[in-house]
């Protein structure tokens, strides 16, 4: 719903969408594309989990982000099927031990959609 300008009237739509306009532009100090990856609330949560240690068991990941089992290793296998995340499995003697890392691909990801909220925060501010 538009809101109303004083005079009663709608606003005019670059008033009423400022952030469209922005969306895909690349040019210094402008904000790039938006990366859909990790946008997603979790799948989020999981890699700046991950770029504050150097890997995390898959327990102590799922506690620090409050996940399930089955939403993790989903979330894990999206990240790690674009290089953001490496995940090693192993087992200590009958009991399987999976980890995550951070890839620098991932790092680099994390700080791309990291400079755009930036970038987001300060178009909106100006307004």
């Amino acid at each position: 719903m538009a809101k109303s300008s004083p005079a009663g009237g709608r606003r005019p739509r670059e008033e009423r969408e400022p952030l469209r306009e922005l969306k895909g532009k690349t040019e210094a100090g402008q904000v790039p594309d938006l990366d859909k990856v990790i946008h997603e609330r979790m799948r989020l949560a999981i890699v700046s989990a991950l770029a504050a240690t150097d890997t995390l068991g898959f327990n102590e990941l799922k506690t620090l982000i409050g996940a399930t089992d089955g939403n993790l290793s989903v979330h894990a296998r999206k990240l790690e099927e674009a290089g953001y995340v490496v995940t090693t499995k192993r087992f200590e003697g009958r009991i399987p031990k999976t980890e995550f890392k951070l890839t620098a691909a991932g790092r680099r990801a994390l700080e791309r959609y990291v400079d755009h909220m930036e970038a987001l925060i300060r178009a909106v501010r100006e307004r």
